[in-house]
């Protein structure tokens, strides 16, 4: 009995360093699980579409697949673009769609290794103010796991964390950059809470010019690619659950 086909679903970018990153990121997985057959698509701007991904799957007589959107938190491509483009599957296609991948502590984990692959170290913690700066949304569920997120990161050990977004919500990266430097912490990093390069990141290191440190976004860490095959699992467990109950 064949594993089901992994199908990384990554929103898509004009900008080639977004592709670039994506595939990083899949390569990455693969490697972590021989075997494992993994397809990415894009639901925008790149190719495959998700559409010619799953015809051609199941022209091969693939019959299941796990649709893993590559998301952070459950916004309006997770709710609404993501299920209602897999509803258009070839019918012989079993097709189950994992969750996104915040919160996690992986996703933490993988915020910290690239704050020190910028310089920071552990002792810098205490006298470091965060900002984690994510792309933005306006669900309220997106926005409440960010700050989420931001707590827990506090928790391990930084002077202060505080959220920040590119778009939509509010504060923007300097602002949240500033507030820090008024709280009087003697540093402040940046944390890019995005997977891959593209014009909202840009936006995030603009609004980081004041910033000390800044960090790469999350991409293909190490982390990121555990945590894309611990989705892929659950959702995997979820289906024989469902099938016993």
């Amino acid at each position: 009995m064949h594993s089901p086909v992994l199908l990384v679903v990554a929103h898509g970018s004009r900008d080639p360093r977004h592709a670039a990153t994506v595939h990083a990121l899949t390569r990455r997985v693969s490697s972590l699980r021989p075997g494992l057959r993994v397809e990415t698509a894009f639901l925008d701007f790149n190719a495959p579409a998700v559409p010619q991904v799953l015809g051609r799957l199941a022209a091969e007589g693939v019959r299941d697949v796990v649709a893993l959107p590559l998301l952070l938190t459950r916004a309006f491509h997770a709710k609404a673009d993501i299920p209602a483009v897999l509803r258009q599957a070839p019918p012989a296609l079993r097709i189950r769609q994992a969750e996104v991948l915040g919160p996690s502590p992986l996703l933490l984990a993988s915020v910290q290794r690239r704050l020190y692959e910028a310089g920071l170290t552990p002792a810098d913690m205490s006298s470091t103010g965060l900002v984690l700066a994510a792309a933005g949304s306006t669900d309220p569920e997106a926005i409440a796991v960010i700050a989420q997120t931001a707590r827990e990161l506090r928790h391990t050990g930084w002077c202060a964390v505080r959220p920040a977004f590119a778009s939509a919500s509010l504060p923007r990266t300097e602002g949240a950059v500033r507030a820090l430097r008024a709280d009087g912490c003697a540093r402040v990093a940046v944390a890019p809470y995005v997977i891959a390069p593209g014009r909202l990141p840009d936006r995030i290191a603009a609004g980081a010019a004041e910033a000390d440190v800044v960090a790469d976004v999350l991409g293909d860490s190490p982390e990121l690619a555990r945590l894309l095959l611990r989705r892929y699992d659950e959702a995997g467990v979820q289906h024989l659950l469902a099938a016993t109950a």
